[in-house]
């Protein structure tokens, strides 16, 4: 399918290649393959655009069943305390039931997110795993169900078809690409996620992501429509409503910097706590840790509750609790969330619940910053900007996809916002890099790890998502992470690290 360019010049090879550039020694895929692909991506667009909305409607109808619905059959205005505790306790008991099925739900969320293929046959244990967790009122997002649902959806459609193993592969990251098209507000949030995901496959990351961004904009047709068909129903990311920021101000950039230091570190707490409780597990065993932590879930947001917050607030990925949230008008209050919420995202990721680390990321990112709109006096379209952008970088490693996805969240009233949200970026991928650095030293120091060991330990952020790089012409390689930053030189650290 692609070969290696080498000795006479390749006409399928990019320019690079045969002039001796960086992608000399890449592999290609021919221009005939690429085309194949491209189209079967577009055909694959529909199909998963449909499962991904039906997805999206099954939660939301049976979030609103639990939680207003219940409530409102019970006589009441809000949920009770008992509701407020055991739903999550009840959905704990229903993951345990859905992982035990083939594909035990699907990847944790401690590891971030995954583009490997799935099984047609495992969809049915993430589907039924994802609503037994979302609409329960655990704190993680619905992208990791989707990304898997159009990976299982890409795999189902290569059964059918012969494709080499590069075509399967692509088209297994082509079903991720268009479910996270419906999510994530189009294909160029799905198109750069992917990209930043597949940095290590070379010159083949173009045949892997064009199929892929494609069939996201296939797929994105349903919610935006064609001709006079308006579209599927489906609540936008845009939040409404924001004040215009009309320009960048010092003060802003200085608590751009400051919010994604702090953001990190928030970041690093949560997915170790996460970790520790996973850790639990082979002594206390699967269904105690994961009842528990619904359990603990459901407190935290009673805790917030008799505060005098709302415990709707701590439930759920936070994504439609950003307006109250900046809202807010006490730094108490802010704290109170951010605290709440930071322990019940360890405990959710921890326990064994599955869903995606983005949307609460984000939430406790846009918390910080809300600190600086109560304290500072910062504008509201600001600071969603900038706590979007630092805490997904926190989060993912990514620092492309945060930016605009931050864009996409304030829309036209934040233009201006743009910059300050890459400072924040920008300060909390290098905030991240001098962690990982310096673990990585005091763990080479340590004459009872080895260091590759240490590079493995030190590393408590995954670099987000992670696309299998298959080799040209023969089987699919493992997928592999990036090393975290500081790894590749072990003796002498990177320029401004040190």
């Amino acid at each position: 399918m692609g070969t290696p360019a080498s000795g006479s010049p390749d006409e399928t090879a990019p320019a690079g290649a045969r002039t001796g550039g960086p992608a000399a020694h890449q592999p290609v895929v021919e221009p005939r393959v690429m085309l194949r692909l491209t189209a079967l991506g577009a055909l694959l667009g529909l199909p998963v655009g449909i499962v991904s909305y039906l997805f999206f409607v099954a939660v939301h109808e049976l979030e609103g069943l639990l939680w207003d619905d219940l409530p409102d059959a019970l006589g009441l205005d809000a949920p009770p305390w008992y509701l407020v505790v055991g739903l999550p306790v009840v959905g704990g008991a229903l993951v345990w039931c859905a992982r035990r099925l083939p594909g035990d739900g699907g990847h944790s969320p401690i590891e971030g997110l995954s583009m490997t293929a799935v099984h047609p046959r495992d969809a049915a244990s993430v589907v039924l795993a994802a609503l037994a967790t979302l609409p329960f009122g655990i704190v993680l997002g619905p992208e990791a169900p989707l990304i898997a649902l159009g990976a299982a959806a890409g795999t189902w459609l290569t059964q059918r078809a012969r494709l080499a193993e590069h075509a399967r592969v692509s088209m297994g990251i082509a079903g991720s690409g268009a479910a996270m098209s419906t999510l994530f507000g189009g294909p160029l949030v799905a198109g750069l996620m992917l990209l930043e995901s597949g940095v290590g496959a070379g010159a083949l990351v173009i045949s892997l992501i064009l199929p892929a961004l494609v069939s996201a904009a296939v797929a994105y047709t349903l919610i935006t429509g064609i001709g006079t068909w308006t579209g599927l129903p489906m609540a936008g990311l845009a939040l409404p409503g924001l004040p215009t920021y009309e320009t960048v101000l010092v003060r802003d950039l200085v608590l751009a910097v400051a919010v994604g230091v702090v953001a990190v570190l928030v970041a690093r707490l949560v997915r170790n706590g996460a970790t520790r409780i996973r850790d639990l597990e082979p002594g206390v065993g699967r269904f105690a840790l994961l009842v528990g932590g619904g359990l603990l879930v459901g407190l935290l947001a009673l805790a917030v509750q008799g505060l005098g917050g709302d415990s709707q607030d701590v439930l759920f990925s936070g994504q439609s609790g950003l307006p109250s949230l900046v809202a807010q008008e006490t730094a108490g209050a802010v704290l109170l969330l951010l605290a709440a919420k930071s322990l019940a995202f360890a405990v959710s990721m921890g326990a064994g619940f599955r869903g995606g680390p983005i949307f609460p990321a984000v939430y406790l990112g846009v918390a910080l910053a809300t600190l600086g709109a109560v304290v500072f006096d910062l504008s509201p379209t600001v600071a969603i900007a900038l706590g979007t952008a630092a805490g997904m970088t926190a989060m993912t490693r990514m620092v492309v996809t945060p930016v605009l996805f931050a864009g996409l969240l304030v829309g036209r009233a934040g233009l201006d916002a743009i910059p300050v949200a890459v400072v924040a970026t920008a300060t909390a991928w290098l905030a991240s890099a001098v962690l990982d650095h310096r673990a990585l030293r005091r763990e080479q120091a340590s004459e009872a790890v080895r260091p590759q060991d240490a590079a493995a330990a030190s590393a408590p952020a995954p670099v987000g998502a992670v696309l299998p790089v298959p080799h040209a012409d023969g089987p699919e390689a493992p997928a592999t992470r990036p090393p975290a930053a500081g790894a590749d030189e072990p003796d002498e650290p990177p320029a401004g690290l040190a």
